[in-house]
């Protein structure tokens, strides 16, 4: 019997209201892009996620809720961000500037800052992120 690896997680935000309401909307089909700090890779020494890659996504209990499977990683700057990749992030949010202060009031939170290692972290337009479009393959719940 072949065992095969455990799937890398996929933690969306810290556990707590903000993952619980990004989680249901990955599994209700509504959040099919998520937006990362290009620095929070840097940071844990960790290289950009491939094309194809598969991971559990994990809710605020720690557990594995589904299987997604990344369709596409882009890097881009803050600035840059479009509608569509905003209405992709399935967040409710109807333009860039609600999404960027959503997220800019996450990336700004202490437990952000305190992740990076920085304290006084801030973005702006040339800020580097993230962008990962994905596809759940299975629920596992």
């Amino acid at each position: 019997m072949e065992t095969s690896e455990p799937l890398k997680p996929l933690l969306l935000a810290f556990p707590g209201p903000l993952r619980d309401r990004l989680v249901a909307a990955v599994l209700s089909g509504e959040k099919v892009m998520t937006s990362g700090l290009l620095k929070e890779y840097e940071v844990e020494r960790e290289e950009l996620p491939p094309v194809g890659e598969r991971s559990a996504l994990i809710d605020s209990h720690g557990q594995e809720v589904a299987v997604v499977e990344l369709t596409e990683v882009r890097v881009l700057p803050l600035g840059s961000v479009g509608l569509r990749h905003v209405l992709d992030e399935g967040e409710g949010h109807t333009s860039v500037a609600e999404w960027r202060a959503g997220h800019e009031a996450f990336w700004h939170s202490e437990e952000m800052r305190e992740a990076l290692g920085d304290p006084s972290f801030t973005v702006d337009d040339g800020t580097m992120i993230v962008a990962e479009r994905f596809r759940v393959v299975e629920r596992l719940v």
